[in-house]
């Protein structure tokens, strides 16, 4: 029934196409009176998607905040917010015009200015972002509604890192905000999205609301992926973060709720048949479970120790006990997805098959002195909670002292951010799940970025893996990357940052009467109406 689910959310998008952007007879947008009530996959803590990768903090971004390109159902770069692109003869230039009509949510009108300031705060943090930035000797606003790049060499990177549709988007903020550096948390949450942020109506835990921005000038084209128009169809959309998924089910299917993000597979044989409930699937291409090293502190400071997980673990394990449900799941070896562009399983060979004997023989090369490893365990992110355990029976099964302490996400993403000693609250590990969007390639993949200081939490350092990533970002070939792509897994098997534990896929459950869900890979409220 799920995958059926699927060819019609498909054929749904298309429809979708086909009928525009909603105009009523008078050609104007027929004015919504309703409330979209959304259980999101997590509660709501940290406001700034920027300083965390959260997804919840990114699904966030998108109701309040815009970008300047964003990819299409096909995965094409598309305009945005910029109207206009010019690429100079030589290469190294690149100028963006502004469409008219943008405004932020507080009336002032977005500049040029605005969006230079909103790139150097995401570009000094995101993975690809650091990467684009490499290439840029200067990035100016030359008038009111111009950016201009100014390269120091020729590269793609410019059009598809602004299009990055996952954690960290480049959202585009007022510039007064964009100003605060990215250590720091933004403290005002003004956008030029198609929702406005109801900081008064917010209850932390309980309630995130969001308001119609009425101001917002969608673009004429039909909404595709993250692309065209973002036309706002319900006035108010609210997030209850219910951590009961049994009780959130029960509201459901009771017409109290709309729409359950993240539908955890046990529970799916409660909906299933019921003709007032869908399910669709928002991100087709998939999610992969992560397992993440903190390389600061022993014991996972010596890569033979983090190489000695590599053999230690397996992902049919991870996958059977989180997953249960086969038609929802596949073990995969290759780093950057299987059915994915770069899908290859170059220097793989034995790896994640719980080879407990050349685990252990690791171990003793490293001079593992019995260490307790912190391991945080995320308890009320339904589709994380069975990971840390696991990981800690496979850790435990090869000799390895694990101290796993449970928490709930939020916490464990203010923690994830600290580098201080174990002692004084820091970590060894966690597990976490990154969407296809995230990790595509060598250059978008942000546990892969090994720029040390600058990278992210966990702070890999390895110049040789930096290397690739930056000849991917200057390769113009595909048969050039696919290459760099095979050398980069055989530098990540030297110098583990990750482990990657399988892909998996997960059900959306709305009520029979909510339309317009778009394949777009992060659960966004534009384009869906509630009939």
């Amino acid at each position: 029934m799920f995958k059926t689910a699927r060819r019609g959310l498909i054929k749904g998008a298309v429809a979708a196409m086909v009928m525009g952007l909603g105009l009523s007879a008078t050609g104007t947008y027929a004015q919504a009176e309703t409330t979209l009530k959304i259980v999101p996959h997590s509660d709501l803590k940290i406001l700034d998607p920027i300083w965390t990768t959260a997804y919840i903090s990114r699904n966030h971004g998108y109701m309040i905040y815009d970008t300047l390109f964003a990819l299409d159902e096909s995965g094409n770069i598309q305009p945005q917010m910029v109207d206009t692109v010019t690429t100079s003869d030589d290469g190294l230039t690149i100028t963006m015009t502004l469409r008219d009509g943008l405004a932020w949510h507080d009336g002032a009108p977005v500049t040029a200015a605005d969006c230079v300031a909103s790139i150097k705060r995401w570009g000094s943090k995101d993975a690809m972002g650091q990467k684009m930035m490499s290439f840029v000797d200067s990035l100016e606003a030359t008038d009111e509604k111009t950016i201009t790049f100014k390269l120091n060499a020729q590269t793609g990177l410019v059009t598809l890192a602004l299009a990055k549709p996952s954690s960290n988007v480049p959202f585009m903020m007022p510039e007064r905000i964009a100003n605060t550096p990215s250590s720091e948390q933004i403290s005002e949450f003004i956008g030029s999205g198609p929702f406005v942020f109801n900081q008064e109506a917010w209850e932390p835990g309980t309630k995130i609301v969001y308001d119609k921005f009425e101001g917002y000038v969608p673009r004429s084209e039909p909404a595709s992926g993250l692309a065209g128009g973002k036309v706002a169809k319900v006035d108010r959309v609210e997030w209850l973060p219910i951590r009961d998924q049994q009780q959130a089910v029960n509201a459901l299917k009771a017409g109290e709720l709309d729409y359950i993000e993240g539908l955890p597979h046990d529970l799916l044989p409660l909906v299933e048949g019921d003709e007032n409930i869908k399910l669709v699937d928002f991100n087709p291409a998939g999610n992969q479970f992560t397992f993440r090293f903190n390389v600061l502190h022993p014991p996972f400071d010596n890569p033979k120790m983090r190489q000695a997980l590599l053999y230690a673990l397996n992902q049919e394990d991870f996958l059977q006990a989180q997953i249960g449900n086969a038609d929802y799941y596949k073990a995969c070896k290759a780093m950057f997805g299987c059915g994915m562009p770069f899908e290859t399983d170059a220097h793989m060979d034995g790896l994640l098959e719980s080879n407990f004997d050349k685990a252990r023989e690791l171990i003793k090369e490293a001079g593992y002195d019995g260490t307790p490893i912190l391991l945080m365990h995320s308890t009320d992110l339904a589709v994380l909670t069975n990971l840390a355990p696991v990981a800690k029976d496979l850790m435990e099964a090869v000799g390895l002292n694990v101290d796993m302490q449970s928490m709930d996400w939020q916490t464990l993403v203010a923690r994830r951010a600290k580098k201080e000693a174990i002692a004084d609250g820091g970590w060894n590990a966690f597990i976490t799940s990154w969407t296809a969007g995230d990790l595509f390639n060598p250059v978008a993949m942000a546990f892969l970025n090994s720029s040390c200081e600058t990278a992210l939490f966990g702070w890999p350092c390895d110049e040789k893996i930096e290397g690739l990533r930056d000849a991917f970002a200057r390769a113009t070939t595909k048969e050039e990357q696919l290459k760099i792509v095979e050398d980069v897994q055989g530098a990540w098997f030297e110098y583990p940052t990750h482990i990657h534990l399988g892909q998996w896929n997960q059900a959306t459950a709305t009520r029979s009467n909510i339309d317009g869900v778009l394949p777009t890979g992060a659960a966004v409220f534009w384009n869906i109406s509630k009939n």
